[in-house]
């Protein structure tokens, strides 16, 4: 008689949302550790452009990654309204550069879409879906595999 609807609660997954440019991402809230304003950061040297650099996180040197460069739509402008998502993954942690936390969204998986054949090329290879809710987009990143995808770029295990 336990029979499971698609509204029970372990059917349903939390995602915080945030906008880069003028789109908006969805991450899994489990993976966030914190939110922080954004902060200069310490470039590295022979560093792909999307990576801004390093800041000190509490003794922790944590590399800090350009999501809408990394996606290949130029570089963000930071100013203070800009925030640093830091995400941890097994054991690499990053920072992601967003212009704002939108809030968080609560989804079923009947409201995650396939991402269409015609939008997946390598950087696409770390999108999960795309979450239809009323009227919003929201396109879902797995952290996993965009920290995975950044191995071959910088060793975030070793900057960490």
């Amino acid at each position: 008689m336990s029979e499971k609807t698609p509204t029970s609660p372990e059917e349903r997954r939390q995602f915080i949302t945030f906008l880069s440019g003028q789109q908006e991402f969805g991450a899994n809230i489990m993976m966030i550790r914190e939110i922080r304003g954004w902060t200069e950061t310490t470039p590295l040297p022979h560093a792909p452009d999307f990576v801004r650099g390093v800041i000190n996180l509490r003794g922790v040197v944590l590399p800090v990654v350009d999501l809408k460069a990394m996606l290949g739509r130029g570089l963000t402008e930071a100013n203070p309204k800009h925030v640093i998502i830091v995400v941890k993954t097994g054991d690499r942690t990053i920072g992601l550069l967003v212009d704002a936390v939108s809030d968080i969204m609560t989804v079923t998986a009947s409201d995650i879409q396939p991402t269409p054949e015609l939008a997946r090329d390598s950087n696409g290879a770390f999108i999960d879906g795309i979450a239809v809710i009323e009227q919003r987009m929201v396109t879902l990143l797995s952290m996993e595999k965009l920290i995975s995808s950044l191995t071959g770029e910088i060793n975030v295990s070793e900057a960490a």
